[in-house]
């Protein structure tokens, strides 16, 4: 089958985009299990993408249960070299205000009870993740945002929470005075499990409220957020179509998930489990032989 070299992975409210002719959709079933949903095939400009639902259409799958693995896998086998994610977040910061966009560049992971590496099954593969995000992508974004006249910020970190409950007020207000701009619930390990299949990622955040952290008002609550996702969603679909000719072009060869497992493999190689080579050598061919 023809590669699919982009993804975009739909978070509350972006399921679909106009302008994007649908060709297939694939039931696919990865040594990890099944994905989130079926992944929808589009064409753009001649080009195929792969469209994946991280919570399920519907909104059926809680953060902590998105079987984030067996979506990477599905990805990874389709060809997939880049990803841009969409996701809603809260706000750390007065100046970061709902409707506006943000582009992270760093992440704090305070998830608990997630599978968060592919490689726990006896090889070791110690994967740079320093800078989590891809720069390219981001610079992408950053243009397109500016076409579209959309305010958005940059040099964000971004806090991972466990959710499905929103924070504390205390917690809020802890990660604010660690100087974090945004908040969300699916950003780990998603990120990290792009890089461990070297598919260069970046995460474009959407704000809907300010949290738990402003003692005067009311703690963030499901109301509050879906009023502004539907803003956010609009927005969102019109700048997919901004950047996806300038994700086309895109030199994969030049982001920093290129060959970012390939000299990370540890294990001897008398002491790699067959088994295992043989599942992990279908995504990365020649790595793990």
């Amino acid at each position: 089958m023809e590669k699919i070299k982009i993804a975009i992975i739909g978070g509350t409210g972006v399921y679909d985009v106009e302008g994007i002719k649908v060709v297939d959709e694939l039931d696919i079933t990865t040594a990890w299990g099944k994905p989130s949903d079926k992944i929808t095939v589009g064409e753009f400009q001649g080009h195929k993408v792969a469209f994946l639902p991280r919570h399920g259409k519907g909104h059926f799958i809680s953060p902590t249960n998105i079987p984030q693995c067996a979506n990477m896998a599905a990805l990874k086998s389709l060809g997939v070299e880049k990803i841009l994610a969409f996701s809603a977040v809260g706000s750390l910061k007065e100046e970061i205000k709902p409707t506006d966009f943000i582009l992270p560049t760093q992440i704090v992971d305070r998830t608990r009870h997630r599978v968060d590496t592919f490689y726990n099954e006896g090889i070791v593969v110690h994967t740079s993740f320093g800078d989590p995000f891809c720069e390219s992508i981001s610079l992408i974004a950053q243009q397109s945002l500016k076409k579209l006249n959309v305010k958005f910020h940059t040099n964000e970190t971004l806090i991972c929470m466990e959710g499905p409950s929103f924070s504390t007020r205390a917690e809020s207000k802890l990660y604010k005075s660690w100087g974090a701009g945004i908040i969300n619930m699916s950003v780990i390990p998603e990120a990290k499990l792009a890089r461990e299949l070297e598919m260069a990622y970046q995460m474009v955040c959407m704000s809907t409220d300010y949290d738990s952290w402003r003692e005067a008002e009311g703690a963030v609550t499901s109301g509050d957020i879906m009023a502004v996702v539907g803003k956010n969603s609009t927005v969102a679909k019109k700048l997919v179509l901004e950047i996806l000719p300038q994700l086309i072009e895109l030199d994969y060869d030049k982001t920093e998930a290129f060959n970012a497992v390939k000299f990370s493999v540890i294990t001897a190689h008398d002491k790699r489990p067959r088994d295992v080579v043989a599942k992990y050598e279908k995504l990365l061919p020649g790595y793990f032989n």
